[in-house]
């Protein structure tokens, strides 16, 4: 069954889950809509939500020549956009293909950037220099068992006084049984350690299929999330919840501008992401 709770050691979750990951690579290229990047002007939804947030807590008021790191880049749409909000960007994926992907259109659209082939949970390691800003956005640290680590990466990539940025599915909203008529909890918010385990050739963007179906997830609670930036000695400065996600996470989803969101008189019931902003002191 979906979601199934199931052991399964990280090496093999990796794999199966680069696999279904670069086989996502030429679907999203067709999905993302990359012609919409040859304006100069135009930016990702992803950014254009998140920039207000990043601009307000960005050393002088803007991305504008701060050096980010942008962690689970995919194929560099949003480090492009962040590329063009100000930013040297340097973005990190663990697939080969996404990278590339990114490559061609960054060079295409004339956007400086550098691309990192390497393992979020190494990216220290991989990644040359130090940055203002890192940033991770929607559909990040269910991929991850250990936050613990994933935190210790974002505090040794961070200059003193740069600032970490994330915005995510809500764990409460991911909890949820999608298919139900009403608001009902079928998925666990709490991990024990334990993958969820998924079989599905849809992505969430286009009509195509992947030939590796299997993928493997992580519940973290708000608890867990915080916890881990705040033992790593980030400094919360800002949360916040919303109320609409750039994917249809339920057939009962509308579309709104950017995304989806539940039907108007359930909008206030429950959140779909959160954004957590901390610094390094």
């Amino acid at each position: 069954m979906n979601g199934s709770n199931v052991e399964i050691n990280w090496e093999a979750a990796r794999t199966a889950n680069l696999q279904n990951w670069d086989d996502r690579v030429p679907l999203h290229e067709a999905a993302y809509g990359l012609d919409a990047f040859d304006d100069p002007n135009h930016l990702s939804d992803v950014v254009s939500d998140d920039l207000p947030v990043l601009d307000r807590f960005a050393t002088g008021g803007s991305l504008s020549g701060l050096d980010l790191c942008h962690l689970q880049c995919h194929i560099g749409t949003d480090t492009i956009s962040l590329a063009r909000a100000g930013a040297r960007v340097t973005g990190v994926d663990f697939s080969e293909p996404a990278l590339r992907a990114a490559a061609a259109l960054a060079e295409r659209t004339g956007v400086a950037a550098t691309w990192v082939h390497t393992d979020v949970l190494d990216a220290r390691n991989a990644v040359s220099g130090d940055f203002d800003v890192v940033y991770t956005s929607i559909g990040t640290i269910c991929w991850l068992k250990d936050l613990d680590r994933w935190a210790a990466q974002i505090v040794a990539l961070l200059r003193p006084g740069g600032t970490f940025f994330i915005r995510d599915g809500h764990p409460a909203l991911l909890a949820l049984d999608e298919d139900a008529e009403g608001f009902a909890t079928r998925y666990s918010y709490f991990g024990d350690g334990r993958a969820q385990q998924w079989d599905d050739e849809s992505t969430y963007a286009g009509d195509g299929t992947v030939a590796h179906s299997r993928t493997y997830e992580w519940p973290h609670p708000l608890s867990e999330i915080l916890g881990a930036l705040l033992r790593a000695g980030l400094r919360l400065v800002h949360f916040d919840e919303g109320r609409t996600l750039p994917w249809r996470f339920s057939p009962r989803m509308v579309e709104v501008p950017r995304g989806y969101a539940w039907p108007e008189a359930e909008r206030n019931l429950i959140p779909c992401t959160f954004t957590i902003v901390a610094r390094k002191d």
